[in-house]
C-alpha cells in the first residue's frame, strides 16, 4: 500500500532566513510573502532554527514603554523557558530570535507521518529536509489537507486491488466496496474474523479516507484459537501479528 509523500506536497520555493539576516529583514519577508513563519539555515543550506511571528511578537512586546517605570528582574532567577524569552526580547538578528532544534520532517515521510508531527509539536508549518538535512521545501497544514481532495473513485481501487486483493488474496468482487466523500463502506461475508479486522485496518490507513464503515460478517472467530492452530497464508500473516 503507497502513501503519498511530503515530497507530493510541498512548496519548493522557500522563503528562508539566514543566521545573520536582520530582524526587520525577517519581518519584512514575512509580510511581502504573507506567511507565518520561515527557517533559518546556515552556509550549507541545513536548518538550524525556525522564526514564527509569536517570535517576532515577543520582541515587540517587550519593548519598553517610555512612559512606563522600570522593571527590575534578576535573570539568574528566570526558568529556561523565560531566559529563553528574555533573549528574544532583545533579539537583532534570526539566528538570536530563532526556535531551536527545528522541528521538520523529511521529503520521503508519509503525509500521514508530516500531520502527527505538526498535531504534536502544535506547529503549522515544517520544513521539509533531504538526506543531508537540507532545506528542500516546506508544507503547511493546508498543504497536507490535500489528500482529502482524492476522488472516492481512486479511494475505492486501492481498497480493492491493495487490501481485498493483494493482502488478503480474495476475489475482487467478493465484498462489496463503497466509498462516498472519503468514507469507505465494507460489505460482506468473510471467512475468518483476523481477515475482517485486517481489512479494516488496512482500509482506514490509506490516502484521503476520512473513515470506514464495518458492514462486514464472518464465519471463524479465530481470535479464541490458539497460535498454533492458526492457519495463517500469504500477505494477510504480517498484518494479523501488527494488529
Amino acid at each position: 500500500m503507497k502513501h503519498n509523500k511530503v515530497g507530493s506536497v510541498m512548496t519548493m520555493q522557500v522563503i528562508r532566513a539566514e543566521y545573520g539576516t536582520p530582524f526587520k529583514e525577517v519581518a519584512r519577508r514575512l509580510g511581502e510573502h504573507r506567511i507565518s513563519g520561515l527557517p533559518v539555515v546556515d552556509e550549507d543550506d541545513k536548518v538550524i532554527g525556525v522564526i514564527s511571528e509569536t517570535d517576532l511578537m515577543i520582541r515587540q512586546a517587550d519593548t519598553p514603554d517610555p512612559y512606563e517605570p522600570k522593571k527590575r528582574f534578576r535573570l539568574a532567577g528566570l526558568t529556561p523557558s523565560a531566559r529563553k524569552q528574555a533573549a528574544k526580547s532583545r533579539a537583532r538578528t534570526a539566528g538570536q530570535l530563532m526556535t531551536e532544534p527545528p522541528i521538520k520532517v523529511h521529503a520521503d515521510d508519509t503525509i500521514v507521518e508530516a500531520a502527527r508531527t505538526m498535531a504534536r509539536h502544535h506547529v503549522e508549518r515544517l520544513p521539509v529536509v533531504d538526506e543531508a538535512d537540507r532545506l528542500v521545501g516546506i508544507v503547511t497544514r493546508r498543504d497536507l489537507l490535500q489528500v482529502f481532495l482524492r476522488p472516492d473513485a481512486d479511494i475505492r481501487t486501492e481498497v480493492i486491488q491493495e487490501v481485498l486483493v493483494r493482502a488478503l488474496w480474495l476475489p475482487p468482487r467478493s465484498i462489496d466496496v463503497a466509498v462516498t466523500e472519503g468514507v469507505v463502506t465494507l460489505t460482506g461475508h468473510m471467512e475468518r474474523k483476523s481477515e475482517k479486522e485486517i481489512a479494516l485496518s488496512m482500509a482506514r490507513q490509506i490516502d484521503g479516507v476520512v473513515a470506514v464503515v464495518d458492514k462486514l460478517t464472518f464465519q471463524l472467530d479465530d481470535a479464541k484459537i490458539k497460535p498454533q492452530e492458526q492457519a495463517l497464508h500469504g500477505v494477510a500473516d504480517d498484518w494479523l501479528r501488527r494488529l
